[in-house]
């Protein structure tokens, strides 16, 4: 396993992380004890980053991972948890304000019951679920965090950036006023690789690169019919509903075709591509079992992504929103 400076903190984290949203329950029925053991074996390879959050399985996700971490016996496993605003705006909101989203006593309610669920002591990393651009005026959220962080009860500051829009966070990347960014990036969504990851070079902001096979669909797998075999009410269903399944399918198809004289599977082209921008510090895909954490840390070994495949895939950025 490869290790990246996360940004101005100064940490070690291993470049390929483990994405907490699966152990919710929220992409299909999970057993809460085979994710712990999928946990311990992603540690034992050294995997030493996980990302959850409190709406992932309404806590779930983070009691699973504080189960885990109660039984590791290793190294330091960082650990990022995020908190939802009180209100999410509309999908459709292009320039919706921050101002009464992360009012005090709720950020410090949340904290309270992910040190709770997680099981320690200080928080590692402590994100906001839903960034918005306002957010670099509209301050009163920051105010509380770095109040939380004098008080022990978090380390580092993060936000996530909301669904397809990483312009959002290009004016808080240059103002650097916390540790790290998370951001849709994979090679649907490029858009990240330029203003906001030039920005926060500048200032050291680590990047948490989410989604990288693109909910699955970028692992590469697909078929027809494979829609039908999701559960009706997971993730993957509502995300690729109706003609998007299609749509989806179509441009994945595109990809491989692009991608077959480079690499075995499209999987492993759209991780190296992810892999390959020197401003991110880890990407965390799903996992959901030890077949799956092999076949996503297999890809830390240096590979250097071939230029001309680089410079071919612009023509698939594929810029959309199906959170709406």
């Amino acid at each position: 396993m490869k290790y990246r400076t996360f940004g101005k903190t100064g940490w070690q984290v291993s470049e390929i992380a483990f994405g907490g949203w699966q152990l919710g329950g929220q992409w299909g029925n999970i057993d809460d004890r085979e994710s712990i053991d999928t946990l311990l074996y992603a540690f034992e390879k050294g995997i030493n980053f996980v990302d959850t959050a409190e709406s992932y399985g309404n806590g779930r996700s983070e009691e699973v991972v504080g189960r885990a971490l109660k039984e590791w016996r290793g190294g330091k496993i960082y650990v990022a948890t995020k908190a939802a605003p009180v209100r999410w705006p509309p999908p459709s909101e292009d320039r919706a304000d921050m101002r009464g989203r992360y009012p005090d006593w709720y950020l410090r309610e949340n904290v309270e019951n992910s040190l709770k669920r997680l099981g320690v002591e200080r928080l590692d990393l402590f994100q906001l679920h839903c960034w918005l651009a306002k957010g670099t005026f509209d301050i009163d959220w920051l105010g509380t965090l770095n109040d939380l962080r004098l008080e022990g009860k978090i380390d580092r500051i993060g936000v996530s950036i909301r669904d397809n829009r990483p312009e959002d966070g290009v004016g808080l990347a240059k103002l650097g006023l916390v540790d790290s960014h998370q951001v849709v990036f994979n090679m649907f969504d490029q858009r990240p690789a330029g203003d906001l990851f030039k920005a926060g070079a500048k200032t050291n902001t680590a990047f948490i690169a989410r989604v990288p096979l693109d909910s699955g669909s970028l692992v590469g797998n697909w078929t027809d019919d494979t829609n039908k075999t999701w559960e009706p009410d997971s993730i993957p269903a509502w995300l690729f509903r109706g003609e998007r399944f299609a749509e989806t399918l179509r441009r994945v198809r595109a990809l491989k075709t692009l991608c077959e004289p480079y690499y075995p599977t499209l999987a492993e082209a759209a991780m190296r591509y992810v892999l390959s921008a020197p401003e991110l510090s880890t990407l965390i895909p799903g996992m959901k079992n030890r077949a799956e954490v092999d076949m996503n840390i297999a890809y830390s070994d240096d590979g250097a992504f071939p230029a001309d495949l680089l410079a071919a895939l612009p023509q698939h950025i594929w810029a959309r929103n199906f959170y709406q």
